[in-house]
């Protein structure tokens, strides 16, 4: 395909001779701060050792909630992040995003001070800060409005984060946020893979951070029926088993450092895999049931997107949320695209230790499949113990496998019918 003479096209999407060259897009950092710990070392230790990180709620009295259990991040101190000032003026959601960010660029060994800034970008997907939106609108009441906080709605949108991350690294390529709720993790992730491939960033800062464990967001969710009731914490989540009730509602982070493969070679970055494919669709269906067509159509267009034929896939992260309507329709998702090849692929969820951080979810998934691919094993599906007849693939149950995995389909599939699917390869020079 050649570019007609009189287009004007950025340097860094075609070659010199005006044809169109798509980069290979790598991952070379990775960093998750989330309920299983607040590091890559001690994330991956809790999932290969198969640990439940979801207690009792702690975060707000739930003496008058039905629910009683959450995945909360304990230990996370903010001070040895960022100075007193900044904490004072950002929020959970952007704290834990802003140290997700610094472990990140610490592993891809990046240098602001040697990047072109106009080159790098952000995307982090986030909630709104329901908290802060709560806590401001009574400070209004209570005060009028020559007393609100100037820095509100800076501090409770939901770019504040990729914001915030943008202005400590002096990132001034691509800033942005974008929004599909249990799927927006790995929607910045594709997303930000595309402004690589388009040619407007060499390297994405990309992911999801999200700290909105708070009383109405959570009340409504349980109102709905998608929270598990579960009284024993170490049991509340058991994606894929006959007896599962509900997810777990967590908060967390999740972040990748995204650079074309050219871009990472030419510094010596370490390449931890790459994202070969994005694939999205919608449900167009229902407020809250998934439609199992829709998610397998956003299987297929990964797997078009990073030309990838079904039998070289060795392993899908689930989206996996334990939930009755969830798991099933997932399962027959898998099922409709791949035939009867599901049954010889591993399937874990993530989810079943660290319970569902809603827009960071799918990030913090994406840096756990890495890890699998990297460490060579998959980390099990916890709390399986009774067969759903709905259910019936191989979901690594309770104990971590051995395997090469050299392709990872990655799967988040949000309420409301937003679904995003990212493939991930082994990069093996």
């Amino acid at each position: 395909m050649r570019i007609m003479n009189t287009a004007k096209v950025s340097k860094h999407s075609v070659n010199y001779q005006g044809t169109i060259k798509i980069p290979r897009v790598v991952v070379t950092g990775i960093a998750t701060i989330n309920p299983l710990g607040l590091s890559v070392k001690e994330f991956w230790e809790g999932l290969v050792a198969g640990k439940s990180a979801i207690g009792l709620i702690t975060h707000f009295d739930a003496s008058n909630f039905r629910v009683k259990v959450d995945a909360e991040v304990r230990g996370f101190d903010a001070t040895k992040y960022m100075d007193l000032k900044a904490i004072d003026r950002t929020s959970r959601t952007i704290q834990f995003a802003i140290a997700a960010a610094k472990e990140a660029i610490q592993l891809a060994g990046l240098d602001m001070a040697q990047e072109n800034s106009d080159r790098v970008g952000v995307i982090i997907s986030t909630m709104t800060e329901q908290g802060y939106v709560v806590w401001g609108w009574e400070l209004y009441q209570k005060m009028g409005p020559r007393r609100a906080d100037p820095l509100f709605i800076t501090k409770s949108t939901a770019s504040a984060a990729s914001m915030q991350v943008g202005m400590m690294l002096g990132a001034r390529g691509p800033n942005s946020s974008v929004n599909s709720l249990c799927a927006s993790g790995a929607d910045a992730i594709g997303t930000a893979t595309n402004f690589i491939r388009l040619g407007y960033a060499d390297v994405m800062i990309a992911g999801g951070s999200d700290a909105s464990l708070e009383p109405v967001g959570m009340a409504g969710i349980d109102i709905l029926g998608a929270l598990s009731h579960e009284p024993d914490p170490s049991k509340a989540c058991r994606p894929f088993d006959l007896n599962r009730n509900g997810f777990v509602y967590a908060e967390g982070a999740g972040l990748v450092v995204l650079e074309s493969y050219e871009h990472a070679r030419r510094r010596g970055a370490p390449i931890l895999a790459e994202v070969a494919g994005a694939g999205w669709s919608f449900d167009a269906h229902d407020a809250t049931a998934p439609a199992p067509e829709a998610e397998a159509y956003a299987m297929r267009t990964a797997l078009q997107n990073a030309r990838v034929k079904i039998e070289e896939v060795d392993y899908i992260n689930a989206h996996g949320t334990s939930t009755k309507m969830n798991d099933a329709c997932e399962t027959k998702a898998i099922k409709m695209m791949f035939g009867e090849h599901a049954y010889k692929i591993p399937i874990s969820s993530t989810k079943s230790m660290i319970g569902h951080s809603i827009t960071a979810a799918g990030a913090i998934e994406t840096v756990a499949a890495i890890l699998v691919m990297n460490k060579g094993i998959i980390h099990p599906t916890i709390n399986y113990e009774t067969p759903d007849p709905d259910c019936d693939l191989d979901y690594v149950p309770n104990v971590a496998r051995p395997a090469q995995v050299n392709v990872c389909l990655k799967n988040s599939f949000g309420l409301g019918g937003e679904n995003c699917c990212l493939v991930l390869k082994r990069v093996n020079g």
